[in-house]
């Protein structure tokens, strides 16, 4: 008789907790000691810059590496949370990963594929310990430095670090949400956006701790905002392809199976409140529906590259912006290629993490030339530079 939990059956078991928290711990301890090794005699703002940066650099990677366990379909290798059937590594689960996978050698449950959702759970402890760190930090270095130091104070923005404190709770409560209801295709398309909203958010504080300002005319500036929207609506667009696993639902450029205007179901293909591959009433969605959504996407990146183009050669004249126009376009460029890549040689996984990757990178520093443009403007302004809370984007 089978002893394993199936993973219809599995949900959260807050028995390795505690391990899993350490295991955060111990990833956040050892970047913190390379860091301050590294940093060794610098002040506490540059410490506090270095931080930032590193915890952005490390959200990027696990951004980079949930998109890898989406598409290598690993999302439920552990069909519990925030352990593997119980145990805090698939070390201790194997009788029950082995039970799983002989039962299913190609199902859900693998040693391979919860290796890899159990990384990225790992990783996430990490990025969330470092926030935490940051949260602390930050508003501790604002308390000591506001006198002695005014000016450096105002760079520390511990009112952005308590924000993103706040969100990657929120991002942990997504994660299980997304094991928990196996793959709903809502919760994971906001899991995604939330890694990219965090990026966001770590790329304003570096913008604080390391101001670069960017003198633009009012109508780019606004521009850069309209932008952004449309990036983060793209993005959104895409992380519902690959949630309902839609990218091969048109195999042709620029038409889609064959024609211009396919057989679409928009209705269906955007409910929302419904399981993976099947509407609400437990009919399977039909592929008219993916067909709906993977056009939406391929329509939104028609409007969303114009933009860019136009941005960034608009953004390329202005003084000290050529460097950040380039690397818009660039990224844009890699973002066309990619993502013709995904339709047009079967949906390779090296296209389709640099494709998640491009659209994370583009996101981030298209938030940073926001910030930069805005903080041209509060610099100007008395007093701004002495008042840590002054923040406005």
């Amino acid at each position: 008789m089978s002893t394993a939990t199936p993973p219809s059956q599995a949900g959260i078991d807050l028995d390795p907790l505690l391990q899993m928290l350490g295991f955060g711990a111990a990833l956040a301890l050892l970047a913190l000691g390379w860091l301050l090794w590294r940093h060794r005699g610098a002040g506490t703002p540059q410490r506090l810059r270095a931080l930032t940066l590193l915890t952005l650099v490390l959200t990027f990677d696990l951004v980079l590496f949930g998109a890898f366990t989406r598409l290598s379909d690993s999302g439920l290798g552990c069909p519990d949370w925030p352990g593997c059937y119980g145990s805090a590594s698939p070390l201790g689960a194997h009788a029950e990963i082995t039970e799983a996978q002989t039962a299913m050698p190609t199902g859900p449950v693998t040693h391979r594929k919860a290796w890899i959702e159990m990384i990225h759970r790992y990783l996430a402890t990490g990025v969330g310990a470092l926030m935490t760190v940051l949260m602390i930090w930050s508003a501790l270095a604002v308390r000591r430095l506001r006198r002695s130091d005014p000016a450096a104070a105002a760079r520390i923005a511990p009112g952005w670090a308590a924000l993103g404190f706040v969100w990657v709770c929120l991002q942990g409560a997504f994660g299980a949400l997304t094991v928990t209801m196996k793959l709903y295709p809502a919760i994971v398309t906001v899991h995604l956006l939330g890694g990219i909203g965090l990026l966001v958010l770590l790329a304003v504080q570096m913008q604080r701790h390391d101001p670069q300002p960017l003198q633009l005319p009012t109508a780019l500036r606004r521009a850069a905002w309209g932008v952004l929207a449309l990036l983060v609506l793209q993005v959104a667009l895409g992380g519902w392809v690959s949630t309902n696993y839609a990218v091969l639902a048109c195999q042709d450029i620029p038409t889609c199976q064959g024609r211009w205007w396919p057989p679409m179901d928009f209705e269906s293909g955007f409910t929302l409140r419904r399981p993976l591959g099947h509407l609400p009433d437990g009919s399977v969605l039909p592929f008219e529906a993916l067909t709906a959504i993977h056009m939406a996407h391929r329509l939104g990146a028609v409007v969303v590259l114009t933009a860019l183009l136009a941005f960034g050669l608009a953004l390329r004249r202005q003084p000290g912006a050529a460097g950040p126009a380039r690397a818009l376009l660039g990224l844009a460029a890699l973002q066309l290629l990619t993502g013709l890549s995904n339709v047009v040689l079967d949906w390779p996984l090296l296209a389709a993490l640099l494709h998640t990757g491009g659209a994370a990178l583009l996101t981030t520093l298209m938030a940073a030339l926001v910030a930069r443009s805005h903080a041209r403007q509060h610099r100007s302004a008395p007093r701004a530079v002495l008042d840590p809370q002054l923040i406005r984007t």
